[in-house]
């Protein structure tokens, strides 16, 4: 059975779920006290329920309350969004995307910190990458 991929996050979406790797868990009425320019509280209640629906957030019941968490484990969410972020502004070319996180840090970039990175690029190296 193919497992089909989840379509992108739209930006509201994105930063629900933000919100919710951030609280860990939260309600509706949390989340929209979190987001800015926020919409009605029915409309962050048909969001949070079709990123439900999508797989992306569970809920438990809380008395009369809804409390929602991520599914997704927030190692694996980082990965994703990076992945997507690769896709869009850098036409899926990882060598860019590092290329310009370096370039834009190097003044900020300790070099112990230079030192790891050479390090992940040597391990993947050996790796056959």
């Amino acid at each position: 059975m193919d497992v089909m991929p989840k379509p992108p996050l739209t930006r509201r979406e994105r930063e629900i779920m933000d919100i919710l790797y951030r609280l860990r868990r939260a309600t509706a009425h949390e989340v929209k006290d979190n987001l800015e320019d926020p919409p009605s509280y029915s409309a962050v209640r048909a969001l949070l329920r079709l990123l439900e629906e999508r797989g992306h957030v569970k809920h438990v019941e809380e008395g009369q309350r809804y409390v929602y968490t991520p599914v997704a484990a927030p190692s694996e969410a980082r990965r994703s969004a990076l992945a997507q972020v690769v896709r869009t502004f850098f036409g899926g070319s990882v060598e860019q995307a590092v290329t310009a996180l370096v370039d834009t840090s190097k003044s900020k970039l300790s070099r112990e910190e230079l030192d790891r990175i050479a390090q992940v690029i040597e391990r993947a190296k050996k790796e056959g990458g």
